[in-house]
């Protein structure tokens, strides 16, 4: 698998492609400026943000991984957050699994966490429309 293109935002950020794990990408975040909320705490618009990449990772690694990425965009419907604890001041992980992937929706979990993977920092669900590229008519 080849590493996600991550939109400026993401990159803006600090997110970055870290390894891929079982066919899924892993984004990763350094605690920086840029991301604090409360001083010496990650942002939860920051930790919101990092599992909206690794969700839309995801889907896009199922999807290419069915050879159909190409074919498809991705519209985000909701998303659904849910905070576990603070994020403190180091590296965050987030990891997306694709749930379902039907014809016109999608269905994807993402988690992050920091040092230890079975302490999440927070979660999502968020579902997509899976809707097709409008080709240009050529007039």
């Amino acid at each position: 698998m080849s590493a996600p293109i991550l939109p400026p935002y993401a990159r803006s950020m600090g997110m970055v492609f870290d390894h891929d794990e079982n066919g899924s990408p892993v984004i990763a975040m350094d605690f920086s400026d840029r991301n604090t909320g409360r001083p010496g705490f990650l942002h939860g618009g920051a930790i919101g943000g990092l599992l909206e990449m690794a969700a839309f990772a995801a889907l896009h690694a199922h999807l290419d991984q069915q050879g159909i990425d190409a074919d498809i965009r991705l519209k985000p419907v909701n998303i659904s957050i849910e905070y576990l604890r603070s994020g403190l001041p180091q590296r965050i992980f987030a990891r997306g699994v694709v749930v379902r992937a039907g014809r016109r929706v999608a269905n994807v979990r993402a988690e992050a966490w920091q040092s230890d993977r079975d302490k999440a920092v927070a979660s999502c669900w968020m579902n997509f429309l899976l809707a097709p590229r409008k080709v240009p008519v050529e007039g």
